[in-house]
Parts: structure tokens; C-alpha cells; sequence
């Protein structure tokens, strides 16, 4: 297990991820480049941007998220192993479920069902005139 500037337990679970999903160290081709935006002197200076790439899938990962190599690799795995598990269950991964959830929310209502709704706030609204005072 190499050390990539996180705490035990995050290794441990990019480890478990790996070996769940089958991805092993020797299918992944590991390059250090040039970070790209800003960051001045040391952007210019050091690779500290990771760039993957898993040979069996074909999927490929650059990450430059922070100014420490340690931590772009280990951020660069989770991303691949995200993208792998992605792939590998389709509409089962959790990813893709949220984005269906978000998409869910966001779609218009049927004629039927604002109609619905609609009615029910008019229900509620006469229920609440009645409570009302009565002016003397």
C-alpha cells in the first residue's frame, strides 16, 4: 500500500474499492505533469498534477485539485475507481442514481397532478377562513 498523504482509513477503503472492482496497481500507468492555472512559482516548477490511466477500461484521470502530489494521487484513484464503478454498474451505482433523483425532482408535474394539488390548497385555504375572528 503506497502513502498518499491521507489518514489510514481513507487507504485502507481506496484499497478495499480497488480489489472490490478488480483494479489492480499493475493495470493503472501512473504520470506526474505540470499543473495547469494558478499557483504561481511552484505550479511552474513541480508536477504535482496526476495523470492515470486504467490499460483494461481505457479510462483515463488527471487530477491537479491540490498543490501536494501525495494527496493528487490519491484524489486521482477515487476519481478513477468512481469512473470504473460507473461503468462496470451502470444505472446501480450510486453517482447515477443521485443524478436520477435530481432529474426526478426537477420534472414538470402532470396536467392531473397539479390539478391535484391545486385542489387540495383550496381545501386548506377554506379550512383556515373559518378561523378567522369574528368582528363585533
Amino acid at each position: 500500500m503506497t502513502d498518499f498523504g491521507v489518514s489510514i482509513e481513507k487507504q485502507k477503503e481506496i484499497s478495499g474499492k480497488m480489489q472490490r472492482f478488480g483494479i489492480k496497481e499493475s493495470d493503472i500507468i501512473e504520470n506526474f505533469v505540470r499543473s495547469a492555472g494558478p499557483g504561481g512559482q511552484n505550479v511552474n516548477k513541480t508536477s504535482t498534477a496526476v495523470y492515470l490511466k486504467h490499460l483494461p477500461t481505457g479510462i483515463e484521470v488527471k487530477c491537479q485539485t491540490t498543490r501536494f502530489q501525495a494527496l493528487n494521487r490519491y484524489y486521482a484513484r477515487k476519481t478513477l475507481i468512481q469512473k470504473i464503478e460507473n461503468k462496470i454498474l451502470g444505472r446501480l451505482s450510486s453517482e447515477k442514481q443521485k443524478i436520477e433523483k435530481i432529474k426526478r425532482q426537477k420534472r414538470k408535474r402532470s396536467k392531473k397532478a397539479k390539478e391535484k394539488m391545486l385542489e387540495a390548497k383550496k381545501k386548506r385555504a377554506e379550512i383556515k377562513k373559518t378561523r378567522i375572528p369574528i368582528k363585533i
